[in-house]
């Protein structure tokens, strides 16, 4: 599997970093940590080997953009099934999922629809020539990724809805 994911700095978190400054994002984009290098290969990784049921070897390279949040993940395994055989099992795996959209087919997921909100968006395509699976999500790191996450787990915990203090609207800058 392998998975290009481009992030704003929210991600690299708060400390004050000189390659983090505006001057230095703005018109600009740069990978980092490639080559097996990024802390949550091994994550990613183990959450497909516990979905396939075996072990899968993850290629991982993030891009840094100039933009301050938000998570946009092209994701591609090698795969002779069908596009509607894909999409059904999406659309099986997802359809009560209150967080998790899944685009009607010739639509592709952005950053900014999802921004301030918890839910991600998703499109699945398949790469006939090349014989390769393609997944794109598009999720909010600060919500989705992380603050929302914490939410929707107490909520869960506490037998709440899963959807209290939640939302799936993305915010306009």
């Amino acid at each position: 599997v392998t998975v290009v994911a481009v992030s704003g700095t929210s991600g690299a978190g708060r400390a004050a970093k000189t390659d983090l400054l505006g001057a230095e994002v703005i018109g600009s984009a740069r990978a980092y940590n490639i080559g097996g290098a990024h802390r949550h290969t091994p994550e990613i990784a183990q959450g497909l080997g516990a979905v396939t049921g075996r072990d899968v070897t993850v290629s991982f390279t993030p891009v840094l953009i100039p933009t301050s949040r938000g998570i946009l993940a092209t994701c591609t395994a090698r795969t002779r099934a069908p596009l509607a055989q894909l999409r059904e099992a999406y659309e099986k795996a997802y359809h009560a999922e209150p967080f998790i959209y899944l685009m009607p087919e010739g639509q592709l997921p952005r950053t900014g629809a999802v921004i301030g909100s918890n839910a991600a968006h998703i499109a699945v395509a398949v790469d006939e020539a090349a014989q390769t699976f393609v997944a794109i999500a598009a999720i909010d790191n600060l919500v989705k990724g992380t603050a929302g996450a914490a939410v929707q787990s107490m909520n869960l915990a506490l037998g709440w809805p899963e959807t209290e203090g939640l939302s799936v609207i993305g915010v306009a800058p």
